[in-house]
């Protein structure tokens, strides 16, 4: 049997040094924010190459507060991928705001930049780039168009720790950048957890006073702020976990590899990572109009799959107040009907690429 993701390897790998962290924490007295979170978010900048990180309680809270220090609100437009998972167009409607959604580059899934012009509105406030699956969007085209017209950018990079986009790891191209810590992440952690990272020490400010009911003094409050702070407890697993995430991140790329040998004629659309990229490899997706078959026959060979993910966006109940329908979004749709993806992460076992060639045929 091989699982599509089984989280006790990675605790099991790291076990002396998690558990010796944890208890750090627990024997320290301090379990709100402290110096465990801030050794975290210093560690964190400095492996994306950033001045600050702002380390806060998960993955959509870092969309959302970024999107609230911009300013981004009721009335305004925030362009969005329409293939993404939902976290994305969530943080816009928190806000008040109104997703527009942008389809895909056909190649790597990511929002395809030529498209966003047209996209672009008086009420365009912010793009938010996703790098899904671990494979970075393409940053520069999306950044100048966005400079052109005024217009803020935050990156959605909650799959992407440690992939580089032209030489430089994602983290710091862009206004602001929004991490997940979710467990199933490249660096996870054993519960909900998130950051911002940025350059612009204004934002990194304001994003520390948000994220502590608007406080900067204890009991003083300047603005209606909120409670989402990164867990001591979730900062020193990660922070024990951020030094192996280099070497975690080589393995899931000699998966990859494996993979794109093995699968090489096989009937399955591959992955494919522009000559700018390094992904993170958070996934490896494939796609196939027999998809169903497929992952059938690999349940039948004990070989977990996934699908990221069966309904779009703009299909979802909890949008169908904006009236979207199927075929305004066809890549969308396609994809939603095509893609799954097979097991990814730094413990699978290597023979994993011909088991799964051997059970498609």
């Amino acid at each position: 049997m091989i699982p599509f993701l089984d989280l006790r390897d990675g605790y099991l790998e790291l076990k002396n040094e998690i558990d010796t962290a944890v208890l750090r924490v627990l024997d320290s007295g301090w379990y709100i924010l402290g110096e465990e979170v801030e050794g975290f978010e210093a560690e964190w900048a400095n492996f994306c190459g950033v001045e600050h990180a702002v380390g806060v309680a998960n993955g959509l809270d870092a969309l959302v507060l970024s999107l609230r220090v911009l300013g981004v609100g009721p009335g305004d437009e925030v362009i969005v991928p329409s293939h993404t998972f939902i976290a994305t167009w969530l943080a816009v409607s928190a806000v008040g705001a109104k997703p527009v959604p942008v389809e895909p580059d056909c190649k790597t899934y990511n929002i395809d930049p030529s498209r966003l012009a047209s996209a672009i509105t008086e009420r365009t406030r912010a793009i938010i780039p996703v790098h899904l699956y671990g494979q970075p969007a393409d940053l520069d085209p999306i950044l100048e168009i966005a400079r052109d017209r005024g217009i803020a950018v935050v990156e959605d990079a909650a799959q992407s720790h440690g992939a580089k986009y032209k030489g430089k790891r994602i983290g710091g191209a862009s206004d602001l950048v929004c991490w997940s810590f979710y467990p199933g992440k490249n660096l996870g952690a054993f519960g909900d957890g998130g950051a911002i990272t940025t350059n612009r020490p204004d934002l990194a400010e304001k994003l520390r006073e948000l994220r502590n009911y608007g406080s900067k003094k204890k009991y003083v409050n300047s603005v209606a702020g909120v409670n989402s702070r990164l867990d001591p407890v979730q900062a020193a697993v990660l922070r024990v976990k951020l030094r192996h995430l280099d070497d975690w991140n080589e393995r899931r790329n000699a998966i990859a590899e494996l993979y794109s040998v093995a699968l090489a004629g096989s009937g399955l659309v591959l992955p494919t990572v522009s000559n700018w990229a390094e992904s993170a490899w958070h996934l490896y997706v494939v796609s196939s109009p027999n998809r169903d078959h497929l992952m059938s026959v690999l349940k039948d060979a004990g070989i977990g799959t996934q699908i990221h993910y069966p309904i779009p966006p703009h299909m979802q109940e909890a949008f169908q107040g904006s009236n979207f329908t199927p075929e305004q979004f066809p890549l969308a749709q396609k994809l939603a009907g095509e893609v799954f993806s097979l097991p990814m992460g730094p413990h699978v076992p290597t023979n994993v690429a011909d088991d799964v060639r051997r059970a498609i045929g």
